[in-house]
């Protein structure tokens, strides 16, 4: 009989054992520590394989508890845009509301010329007096615009070639004349007022009024022969002309009127049955230079009905 030494039972406990309870006759390669009673490894050891754990060994569930939303900084309210302090007005001192950047409106006749005041009807030009640069400049683009019509017609005035022309830019040409259309109205009414200063100039000589006024007339109709693209640009501005235009087309009118008042060259004031007459000479003489311009009458027509016209003043 063989006693084992204690060396032989120590070997025999660090042999892993088989399921058999056999050894495998191979050392262990982990070192195993004993569990302390009552804890999860000494019920490991205890229960079967495959038996599960014990309530006990199992750590308990956690609950999770609600996360707390994060605090949120309130957002600073918005800065007041500055306030836009009014525009005063010098006038009264008192703040206005800031006006509009319009361009402003500027006088489209000039107040000052040959026969204010006198002629068939009330003066309609309402604008204030020019400065004398104002109407240098206004002078420079009349001439201009009278330059480009007699070379091109009415199509020939452009706004832009004025403006050049005239050494003004191009929104000071718009505050004289909104348009081609006023620009060619107040041309055809310096034209009138030369004619006007030519009649006083030199008054017709026939001894009666009706042939003095056709005679007058004949020779303004010349005048407006010699640059018929001119004659042709005025005529189609007036026949172009609406409400916006009204007080430059009155204008000519009254100017026309004057220069046949002149002619007439009495001393008193006209009578109402004068100033009737005058009004159907005027119409007749701008109804007869829109037909000679059209072709649709010649120039002994147009004598003709000057003559015809003038007659009217003979009549009581």
């Amino acid at each position: 009989m063989i006693h084992a030494t204690p060396g032989h039972r120590a070997r025999a406990a660090r042999l892993n054992r088989r399921p058999g309870g056999r050894a495998s006759g191979r050392p262990s390669t982990a070192r195993t520590r004993p569990d302390p009673p009552g804890t999860a490894g000494a019920a490991r050891h205890s229960r079967a394989p495959g038996a599960p754990l014990p309530s006990s060994a199992m750590p308990p569930p956690t609950s999770a508890a609600p996360s707390a939303p994060l605090p949120v900084a309130p957002s600073p309210p918005p800065s007041p845009l500055p306030a836009v302090p009014p525009a005063a007005d010098p006038a009264d001192g008192a703040p206005t509301a800031a006006p509009a950047t319009a361009p402003a409106a500027a006088p489209v006749a000039d107040p000052s010329g040959p026969g204010a005041g006198t002629g068939a009807g009330a003066d309609t030009d309402l604008a204030p007096p020019l400065t004398a640069r104002q109407a240098e400049r206004r002078r420079r683009i009349l001439r201009t615009a009278t330059a480009l019509a007699a070379r091109g017609g009415y199509e020939a005035v452009q706004m832009r070639e004025v403006a050049e022309g005239a050494q003004v830019a191009l929104g000071t040409l718009y505050r004289y004349f909104p348009s081609k259309v006023h620009l060619l109205v107040a041309v055809m009414l310096e034209q009138l007022r030369g004619l006007q200063e030519q009649v006083r100039r030199h008054p017709p000589t026939e001894p009666e009024p009706a042939l003095r006024v056709a005679e007058a007339l004949t020779r303004a109709f010349h005048a407006l022969q010699r640059e018929p693209l001119l004659a042709e640009a005025m005529v189609r501005a007036l026949s172009f002309a609406d409400r916006s235009v009204s007080a430059e087309v009155d204008q000519v009118s009254v100017a026309t009127g004057r220069l046949i008042l002149d002619a007439i060259g009495q001393s008193e004031p006209p009578t109402e049955t004068q100033r009737a007459a005058v009004r159907v000479i005027e119409h007749t003489w701008h109804a007869a230079l829109v037909a000679w311009l059209s072709g649709r009458a010649s120039i002994a027509e147009v004598r003709a009905d000057l003559h015809t016209a003038a007659g009217l003043l003979t009549r009581p």
